[in-house]
């Protein structure tokens, strides 16, 4: 054990650069660039009020030697604006893992924040459901949304970071849109007559033995229903770009959809005051740096 007791403060800009080298040697699946490339969007993303904007770090000596990447935002969760907070990556240097459970209950004590980690390898849901936490996604449907007869008459368009509007949407919506596009997602909009139903895909880096085929993982939409009554329209817009398979969180099989339910991965966890929206990921980890 160390001789002395490690600080915890919170992470300053200053600091990225070290945190990347910290978070480089945790994740060795991860490049240094892919860190500070997440990194540097956190440091201009808008912020709900005395939120962290990249978390916190554990430092010994003026050394960081742990670190919990936090990331907030304002969603809408029942009708009501809720701050949530994505635990994101969380690493602590072997010689201080005896701090580790102090350290990230010490990060993640506000009452009036909705924490959640979407991310949660396996062997971390026992200490998850130690700390608190609930499951509010248990597994994932692999669907091919282009063999539904839902979305006939529906018109599919993509929004990019120069839309300067979509009739239908709010300011907020298309905002969020535009964003996760420059994000490099995939961001659309189903339309008819009556309606305008927003969508984000976030593209999957290659992963051997997860899915032979190109996928797309939902990361935003209303409600799973939107995406079920809109699946035809969609299913047929991705297949032309080569785009198959549409990945979404579920508790089960979704009616409505061909494809198949799993809970080998995808299990998602919360704790705090509002249940997190299957299907909304907007500005999550995933996003922002990239699944």
């Amino acid at each position: 054990m160390p001789a002395a007791k490690p600080r915890f403060r919170e992470i300053l800009e200053s600091d990225i650069e070290a945190i990347a080298d910290l978070l480089t040697r945790g994740f060795v699946h991860r490049s240094r660039d892919y860190w500070m490339f997440g990194l540097r969007r956190q440091s201009v993303r808008a912020l709900p009020g005395d939120a962290p904007r990249f978390g916190y770090l554990m430092e010994n000596d003026g050394k960081p030697v742990g670190c919990l990447l936090l990331i907030y935002s304002t969603r809408m969760i029942e009708g009501a604006a809720t701050i949530c907070c994505n635990v994101s990556s969380w690493y602590v240097d072997p010689e201080f893992r005896n701090y580790a459970a102090l350290f990230a209950s010490m990060t993640q004590k506000r009452k009036d924040v909705t924490y959640f980690n979407i991310t949660p390898a396996a062997p971390t849901w026992p200490i998850l459901e130690a700390q608190g936490f609930r499951a509010y996604c248990r597994g994932l449907c692999f669907s091919l949304p282009f063999l539904s007869r839902q979305g006939r008459g529906m018109r599919v368009e993509a929004v990019t970071p120069d839309t300067t509007s979509m009739p239908g949407l709010s300011d907020d919506e298309l905002a969020m849109l535009k964003r996760h596009a420059g994000y490099g997602c995939l961001s659309l909009v189903c339309r008819t007559a009556q309606e305008t139903v927003p969508f984000v895909f976030f593209p999957l880096r290659k992963r051997r033995g997860i899915i032979p085929l190109p996928a797309l993982q939902l990361g935003f939409c209303r409600e799973i229903s939107d995406f079920v009554r809109c699946a035809g329209a969609i299913g047929r817009y991705l297949l032309w770009r080569g785009q198959p398979i549409a990945i979404l969180d579920a508790n089960g099989p979704i009616a409505g959809l061909v494809g198949i339910y799993s809970e080998a991965r995808g299990r998602k966890y919360f704790r705090g005051p509002q249940r997190p929206r299957l299907g909304d990921l907007a500005d999550t980890e995933l996003a922002i740096f990239g699944m």
